[in-house]
């Protein structure tokens, strides 16, 4: 579902995640607790974030805004239909079932949000960060996108450039594909990868020229 841009003021203004330690003793006291119930091991969990920081994560959905970049046909066929493209480059998975990927251009500028919890693409962007979870985003993105890009990120968007807010479900698992920015016709698919970051699959950030 995506959500425009309502030009509203702000009632609010800050930063985010509010408390990266809250956020760290809260996964250890989780972590913990499932240990000592025996559900899980700490090798398990150790196993579990390797995977998802390291073999399902960001660099995975940069491969595939990449292959999109150099790749017509293919980027025809992720913006038909995300979760075929994906598996194509054997991307796929447990959150990846529906995966609809949306394009940005110098006219429109996509940024994606949960609004309910922290549904996330987790095959193509790995772990959501905090700042997706808290609910000061999930809140401000919806009502103010322009200003919450501008003021939180840093992403200051021409006053002609559309802004269309994705609001991610269990159902509907959107990311964005970046524009490639100028002055890398020269890079490989493998440069162009290097280049891409999470933060512009998520839509608050957009790629710089290298």
């Amino acid at each position: 579902m995506d959500i425009q841009d309502t030009g509203r003021p702000s009632p609010t203004a800050g930063r985010y995640p509010a408390d990266e330690a809250e956020l760290t003793a809260r996964a250890q006291a989780l972590e913990a607790i499932l240990v000592d119930q025996g559900l899980l091991g700490t090798d398990t969990i150790d196993e579990i974030v390797r995977i998802y920081e390291q073999d399902i994560g960001p660099l995975l959905g940069a491969r595939v805004v990449a292959r999109a970049w150099v790749d017509p046909q293919f980027r025809a066929r992720l913006l038909a239909d995300a979760t075929a493209a994906c598996a194509e480059l054997g991307i796929a998975g447990l959150q990846g079932e529906h995966l609809i990927c949306v394009e940005n251009t110098p006219q429109l500028h996509n940024v994606m949000v949960c609004t309910l919890c922290s549904c996330y693409p987790w095959p193509v962007l790995g772990l959501p960060p905090a700042f997706y979870k808290s609910f000061e985003y999930r809140s401000r993105m919806v009502v103010e996108p322009r200003r919450v890009l501008a003021d939180d990120f840093g992403l200051v968007l021409p006053a002609d450039v559309e802004i269309r807010v994705y609001d991610v479900t269990a159902e509907e698992r959107y990311f964005v594909l970046p524009q490639r920015p100028p002055g890398t016709e020269h890079l490989d698919e493998q440069a162009l990868a290097a280049l891409v970051t999470r933060d512009a699959m998520i839509g608050v950030a957009k790629i710089a020229a290298p």
